[in-house]
């Protein structure tokens, strides 16, 4: 089945702005707009299961300590748990004084009283009152022409300024929305606003909130800039104007969109904090946010502990955030490609705590956010080396040499093709284990062994089990290493040898890795020793070595059986 011919179904639903002299693309974002939540009105009638008063409650607190000053609680005239809802709030003390609580209504008589009833004894509040103005609204839905749809702003507008005179006692704001802003002509979307700021005396004392939303979103987020351009540059009484945008994301563009108006004059951001909202959501706050954060601008918003936030959203709203969500998502600091890991684990490495941030595929640090390093790297079929090598080095203090790096990881890629599934960093250690440690038990291993300084050399007598049977070996060298290796008397260089402690305090563990070479083969191989004794764990790393060069066929137990005699 084809798409139907859009040419025949689908027009254009916006008006092209003559704009030749815009300055938006040409201005920067460098301070924050002031922020407005919806979540607990758009974000909640957008739920298969409206919050309850325990939820609603606990949101708001949330809200109000990443730092929201402007909190839409809900439509009181429309529901009777946001009536209940508001009335709490202001009879329990629960309202900061610096935060404004906002609601909605419709520009309708009676849900207007209703709305200034729940407001009764509020410190401030904000009244939101929007109708639509578009074509599609004026023809369809509410049957009348602009001068109709402007009338029932200017009457709406008029009430609310009546009620509240009567209240005193509440420092009122007023909000107006010409909903279907993006759809509507914009000489007409001025003229009702220029109506509506007229009515409620709009000045710099006396700031009036005019939320211009892309109710639903009809154009790319360019048109919704020279929109809100032209509505900054064109509107009266600009200087006691609040400019709002509420974009819903319909086409995938809301924090383009919301980014671009704040850039052509937009003064506030109305939005839920991941984004949730009717269809498509709302506009994401904590992406934009974050966004300005990791261009070196204060938010003034605290994300400091995004995984408390997403708990209590997802606990709210029953809806997940997803794992790819912007900032927020589980996965969004993982790298399972092997390339991206070998990157990041460069970058670490130059990376300084005083320093810039500048690490290659993490635009933001993760601590930031309350987010360890743990899960920046993870292991699959589709990882590297530098994966392997990240997670072994920041769990296990564990740091490879580049060349076995390159050996375990395709021993790593084999388990992880088995089993199809992410490997954890505890899960590749034990499989470092099982492959360069045990391996001293494999053939033959050492059973006791004594160190003694005979005129600065360093002796060493040890006991091996091979094939069941007990042999002694006694070598001597210049220190631990070359002891041994005149012990065992096996034709064999070292290429490689390191120690480090993988722990710390009084259980600490030394790390002995060694790379052997079987004379004249140009065959080696790899072999690890872990013990509370450094010599210990050398030993162990050579029998490991050795033994698993007997796996390769390019020594033998009768090599070692003869070394022994």
């Amino acid at each position: 089945m084809m798409l139907a011919d859009p040419s025949k179904k689908y027009r254009r639903m916006y008006q092209r702005v003559d704009l030749p002299d815009r300055q938006w693309p040409n201005n920067e974002i460098n301070k924050a707009p002031i922020w407005m939540s919806t979540d607990l009105r758009d974000g909640n009638q957008a739920i298969f299961e409206p919050m309850n008063m325990e939820q609603k409650f606990k949101m708001f607190q949330m809200l109000v300590k990443i730092g929201f000053k402007h909190i839409e609680i809900g439509f009181p005239s429309a529901s009777q748990i946001d009536f209940d809802f508001t009335r709490k709030l202001i009879e329990e003390g629960h309202i900061p004084d610096d935060v404004y609580i906002e609601v909605l209504v419709q520009a309708r008589d009676h849900l207007i009283q209703r709305t200034f009833e729940s407001l009764q004894g509020a410190k401030r509040a904000i009244v939101h009152i929007y109708n639509s103005n578009s074509p599609t609204f004026r023809n369809k839905v509410l049957n009348v022409d602009v001068e109709g749809a402007k009338q029932l702003a200017i009457n709406a507008a008029q009430k609310v300024k009546e009620y509240a005179a009567k209240q005193p006692e509440t420092e009122f704001v007023f909000q107006y929305s010409p909903e279907c802003f993006t759809a509507t002509e914009l000489e007409v979307a001025k003229d009702v606003c220029d109506a509506v700021t007229e009515i409620w005396e709009a000045s710099p004392e006396n700031k009036v909130i005019l939320n211009l939303p892309a109710t639903v979103e009809v154009s790319g987020p360019h048109i919704y800039a020279d929109q809100i351009e032209w509505m900054h540059r064109n509107i009266q009484r600009r200087d006691g104007v609040i400019i709002s945008v509420h974009c819903h994301n319909d086409r995938g563009c809301g924090i383009a969109a919301s980014e671009l108006a704040i850039m052509a004059g937009a003064d506030r951001v109305e939005g839920c904090v991941f984004g949730n909202g009717e269809r498509t959501g709302n506009v994401d706050v904590a992406a934009i946010a974050l966004n300005m954060y990791t261009q070196g601008v204060a938010p003034n918003l605290d994300f400091s502990n995004i995984n408390e936030i997403i708990a209590t959203v997802e606990e709210c709203t029953g809806l997940p955030v997803h794992p790819r969500h912007p900032y927020a998502g589980d996965l969004v600091f993982t790298a399972f490609s092997g390339s991206h890991q070998d990157a990041i684990k460069k970058g670490f490495e130059f990376q300084k705590n005083e320093e810039i941030w500048d690490m290659p595929y993490l635009p933001i640090d993760p601590k930031d956010l309350g987010r360890d390093y743990d899960a920046v790297i993870r292991v699959n079929s589709q990882s590297g080396k530098g994966g392997i090598a990240y997670l072994l080095e920041s769990n296990y203090n564990v740091i490879l040499p580049r060349r076995l790096q390159i050996e375990f990881s395709q021993i790593v890629q084999k388990r992880t093709d088995e089993q199809g599934t992410e490997i954890s960093a505890t899960e590749i250690w034990k499989l470092f284990k099982e492959t360069y440690v045990d391996a001293k038990n494999v053939h033959y291993s050492a059973k006791n062994y004594k160190l003694s300084d005979d005129n600065g050399n360093q002796v060493i007598e040890l006991d091996l089990e091979i094939d069941g049977q007990s042999r002694r070996v006694r070598g001597e060298g210049n220190g631990p290493i070359s002891a041994i290796l005149d012990a065992l008397q096996l034709p064999i260089d070292v290429l490689n040898y390191e120690e480090r402690s993988i722990s710390s305090g009084a259980h600490a563990k030394a790390l002995a890795l060694i790379e052997l070479q079987v004379k004249g083969t140009g065959k080696s191989a790899f072999g690890a020793g872990v013990h509370d004794n450094i010599v210990t764990s050398s030993i162990e790393a050579i029998i490991a070595s050795t033994n698993r060069l007997i796996d390769q066929d390019v020594l033998s137990t009768d090599q070692v059986i003869a070394a022994a005699v």
